[in-house]
This record gives C-alpha cells, sequence and structure tokens, in this order.
C-alpha cells in the first residue's frame, strides 16, 4: 500500500489513503486484493499509469508498467563530496516504446533480484529539466503481461560495447564540422540506415568511411558503437570501424499509416492526396528554411506530413507515390498525428527521366542549398552562384534539380526589372 501512496503523498494523508483503500475492497465485495485497490483510489484522485511513450510529459512523476529488456549490474562509483555511491540501470519496455530506469544507491540493489522478462511497476520522475531518463523512487514486481514491440524505437539493450550491423545506406547527410574537447577541429558526416528492425541514425566521426557508397548501397559495418539515450535507435563509427559494401540482401519494414502512433520514428508509404505550396521562415539561428504540408494516405488510413528545409522544395503533386523513412511523429497541432520529415529524414520520389534545359532565373542562397527562381518556377541548382545574380544555365534536369553544365551571367535590363516587378505585384494581389 504504501508504495501506491507515494504516488499521492501530496494529496491526502497516509490515513485517509488507507481508509478510501479499505473502503474500495468493501465496495467491491472483497473480490480485488489490496494492490489493485489502491490502484484504483490511485487513479480516482488523477495519477493514473501511462504508457512509456508517455513518459515525456510535463508530470513530476510517473506511475508505468514495463517488461525487463536488459539490466546493468550494481556499479560503485565515488561522488563529488568523496561518499561512495551506487547505480544500476534498467531498460523496460512495452508496446509503445523504451525507457531508461536509474537505481540509485540502496534501490540499485533490486537490479541483482530482477530478471530479463519481468514486468515491474515503476513510480519515477526526471532527473531534471531536459532529462530523459527516470529516476526509480519505488518499484516492484507485477503479475500483468506487458506487449514489447522490440522493432518500434530506441535502444534494444543497453549494452555499449562495439557491435556488426548489415544495413541499408538510405541516406547521407553534408559533412559539418565540430570542435573537440582540445579545441581542434574536425568533421563528421550523419546518416540514416535500415535494416529488418527498422530505421536508426549513424554518425561517422570519420567521414571517409562513407565516401563514395553511394545510397542504396547495403553495407557491412564493424565496430558500430550503440548510442542508448538517443530518442531513436542509433550508432557511432570512428577510425577504429570498417564500412565495406556487401552483397546482402535487407528489407526494412514500413508501418501501415493506422498503426503510426503520437511518438517515435517511422518509415511509410503512400500516396499524395493533397499538397500546400511550400513556405518560407527564418530559422532560431536567423538562416532562411521551408516548410510544406501535405496529406499522404495508404490502404488503412490517411496522415498529415511536414516536409522541412530543401524536402519541402521537392517537387510533389497529388497523385505521386512517396516513401518516407526516419520520419518523427507527434500529436498534431490540431488533433490527429503528424509525421515530420526534415534534417535527419529520407524522401524517395519516384525516378524522373532527366533532360536538357536552359533556363534563365536569379539566384537565392537557401538553407544549405541554392535556387534559381524566374519568378514563376523554382529549381534546386548544382554550383557555386553568387546569391541575387541573375544567370542563365544550361544543363540537365531531373526532377526539381538543374545539373548546370555551362552558366553565365545576364544583364537584366530597367524593362525586364519593371516587368519582374509587375508579376511580383499581381501575385500579392491575388493573395
Amino acid at each position: 500500500m504504501l508504495f501506491h501512496y507515494a504516488l499521492v503523498d501530496d494529496l491526502i494523508t497516509k490515513e485517509e489513503f488507507e481508509q478510501r483503500v479499505e473502503k474500495k475492497i468493501d465496495e467491491c465485495g472483497d473480490l480485488i486484493d489490496e494492490p489493485t485497490a489502491a490502484m484504483l483510489v490511485v487513479g480516482a484522485l488523477g495519477r493514473q499509469h501511462v504508457k512509456i511513450r508517455a513518459l515525456s510529459g510535463r508530470s513530476s512523476l510517473f506511475s508505468f508498467f514495463g517488461k525487463v529488456v536488459d539490466k546493468t549490474e550494481p556499479r560503485e562509483f565515488d561522488r563529488n563530496d568523496g561518499e561512495k555511491g551506487w547505480v544500476a540501470t534498467l531498460l523496460l519496455g512495452d508496446e509503445t516504446g523504451t525507457a531508461r530506469i536509474v537505481l540509485w544507491d540502496e534501490k540499485a540493489g533490486a537490479a541483482l533480484e530482477i530478471a530479463q522478462g519481468e514486468v515491474l511497476e515503476v513510480i519515477g520522475r526526471h532527473p531534471g529539466k531536459g532529462g530523459k531518463e527516470i529516476y526509480a523512487l519505488a518499484l516492484r514486481k507485477a503479475g500483468c503481461e506487458i506487449a514489447y514491440n522490440p522493432g518500434l524505437n530506441g535502444a534494444a539493450s543497453l549494452s555499449v560495447e562495439p557491435v556488426t550491423l548489415d544495413v541499408l545506406l538510405l541516406g547521407t547527410e553534408p559533412p559539418r564540422t565540430y570542435t573537440r574537447r582540445d579545441g581542434s577541429s574536425g568533421e563528421m558526416v550523419e546518416a540514416v540506415i535500415g535494416d529488418a528492425q527498422g530505421t536508426a541514425r549513424l554518425v561517422a566521426w570519420a567521414p571517409e568511411l562513407l565516401d563514395s557508397i553511394p545510397p542504396g548501397a547495403v553495407v557491412h559495418i564493424t565496430g558500430a558503437k550503440p548510442n542508448d539515450r538517443n530518442e531513436c535507435r542509433a550508432y557511432s563509427i570512428d577510425e577504429k570501424s570498417t564500412v565495406i559494401v556487401s552483397g546482402e540482401q535487407i528489407t526494412i519494414p514500413f508501418t501501415p499509416l493506422a498503426s503510426v502512433s503520437d511518438k517515435g520514428f517511422y518509415s511509410v508509404q503512400g500516396t499524395v492526396r493533397a499538397v500546400q505550396e511550400p513556405r518560407s521562415f527564418t530559422s532560431r539561428d536567423g538562416s532562411l528554411s521551408w516548410v510544406r504540408n501535405l496529406t499522404l494516405n495508404d490502404e488503412s488510413d490517411e496522415i498529415k506530413v511536414v516536409l522541412w528545409g530543401e524536402k519541402a522544395l521537392v517537387t510533389v503533386h497529388p497523385g505521386n507515390r512517396i516513401t518516407l523513412y526516419h520520419a518523427s511523429a507527434k500529436p498534431g497541432r490540431f488533433g490527429g498525428i503528424e509525421l515530420g520529415a526534415g534534417k535527419g529524414s529520407i524522401l524517395c520520389m519516384p525516378e524522373e527521366e532527366a533532360c536538357e534545359i536552359v533556363f534563365c532565373g536569379t539566384i537565392i542562397a537557401g538553407n544549405g542549398c541554392t535556387f534559381i527562381d524566374d519568378g514563376t518556377n523554382r529549381y534546386l541548382v548544382e554550383g557555386n552562384f553568387i546569391h541575387g545574380s541573375i544567370v542563365r544555365a544550361h544543363g540537365t534536369l531531373s526532377g526539381n534539380r538543374i545539373q548546370p553544365v555551362q552558366s553565365e551571367p545576364v544583364e537584366c535590363t530597367p524593362a525586364e526589372v519593371m516587368a519582374h516587378i509587375c508579376r511580383f505585384r499581381e501575385q500579392l494581389a491575388t493573395r
């Protein structure tokens, strides 16, 4: 009874809680035991048990059930004040995800008596602002059954030992520079990979490991270190790792739209039912970016999708069949569920035949990309161009991207400037 009273000790006294539990047992004709009655009293006071996916909520205290997926043995450590402490970690899962549960000091010893596959009832809280772990205040073994989906999202193990992976390389992002602790700089590359368990993030601290490997290639990776603190399944590789192209066959599972939850990362396929025009906005770092909304449906349901950044400028029309890998789900602003595809996600469109093009327009430097715009059409363009300059590009058009073979600057006459202004005014008048 004390276990459940910890959930409501700020609402009623211990004596009143015990009285309510006894009353609940009497009302049910002694057909329920004391723990069940205590749970009913807790629920009546508004402190219901939640699913693991809801542990990211704003509540200061959580109660939930989870199946033990993995655990660490108690480990001794030195506190800042010189005293000794103990810590152990449990990985609990249910049908909505996984969560790391940290046991401190006297509670750490409980890990020795807990076995994988057992179901625990936990009362816990986040360690502080932005914390993703749960610090256990109380826990006990439960007799109920919990469904666990190992392929949904998050870590499936607490081990940080390097592993071997056979995965499909879905896409990589441009290299970016970072600063090491000693003040020196280095380069890293982020990628999205997939296998039979779903998709995952891959960080290459040695970018040359992924050089010349095209998206769509199956690779054999050794020395991949799991990142069990990431919101999704994630790994990192460095100079001690190896990456080679292999002949394995990899099939990545897709989630029916009707089965997408309001949290996690999903790979889905569907047909575009409706699409809005891209909208520009200023991001937090002051750079210009874009966003675009569309509705995707399949045989099971339909869902709202938000494309961010360069993906928002990909040419998409109603009726197009698209594939999204590693798209993040969250509750929609106006209800329902929303899938977001931006940095860290992959958008695949049907391949379009390339054709020759001569296109004249103004160069617009975007957020990590460059466009050429003639006031009516806009394309991504490869190459180094000066923002605001007018260029005539001769090259190949594939989808919404121009690969120039030749380009030359164009001088704009006053009459052409006035024509641009008139077209702009007409566009404003129709909005």
